[in-house]
């Protein structure tokens, strides 16, 4: 496995770049911005762990661009700020987790552990099916009504095909967290909210009659109406 660590702070980036080579991974690191994304357009990897305070670049724009250029390596960002809006913003530019500093090295180990797990476990055919007047296209990240297109983050698309495979039965939150991140205990019940205001303002723009409904406590099934 094959990791790119993006920390500016020199004695920071040295120390997880040791734990993480003693761990059995290959690693790449880079200290601004700049020299990550140089990283990235000549290297692949597994998983890019990724600082959100860089310099010259910063961290959101780092991931945006990655993304804007058809990287969908996993990432984690690591940051010192941990309100709710930094988490939706990093979250809605497409990263898969997101870690506050300070954090326990155990922890960090055990989400890129769990991310590679997804990443290997991802079916490479072609897997197309549809909903209602939804064409979900979940190789590609993207869902269709017609001539429209949206592209779903990683989560999105887990969580969407939950809901599918569950057709009008009630999906409780705690099957979304179990289903959609590999260890419960990293997510919540506001990380479940953000993604499922994703797609239903995605669902919206699409003009799709396939809705997403929610039942208090219970929670969250898909309702087709061809009116």
């Amino acid at each position: 496995m094959k990791l790119l660590l993006v920390e500016d702070t020199i004695q920071l980036n040295r120390a997880l770049s040791t734990l993480l080579k003693r761990n059995s991974y290959l690693v790449d690191s880079a200290f601004d911005g700049e020299e990550a994304l140089l990283f990235l357009k000549d290297y692949t990897y597994d998983v890019i762990v990724l600082d959100i305070m860089l310099p010259r670049i910063d961290g959101l724009e780092v991931l945006k661009r990655a993304r804007s250029s058809g990287i969908q390596t996993p990432i984690i960002l690591l940051t010192a700020k941990s309100t709710v809006e930094d988490k939706i913003t990093g979250l809605d530019l497409g990263a898969d987790d997101y870690l506050p500093k300070p954090f326990s090295t155990e922890e960090l180990l055990a989400r890129i552990r769990a991310l590679t797990r997804r990443k290997n476990n991802v079916i490479k055919e072609n897997k197309e099916i549809t909903y209602g007047d939804l064409l979900i296209d979940e190789n590609n990240l993207s869902i269709k009504v017609n001539d429209r297109k949206e592209t779903l983050s990683k989560k999105e698309m887990q969580i969407l095909m939950l809901l599918v495979e569950n057709k009008e039965k009630v999906v409780s939150l705690d099957t979304i967290t179990r289903s959609a991140w590999d260890v419960e205990s990293y997510s919540t019940n506001e990380n479940v909210w953000v993604f499922i205001s994703y797609l239903r303002k995605k669902l919206e723009s699409l003009n799709s009659k396939v809705k997403i409904k929610s039942i208090r406590y219970q929670g969250y099934y898909l309702e087709y109406k061809n009116d």
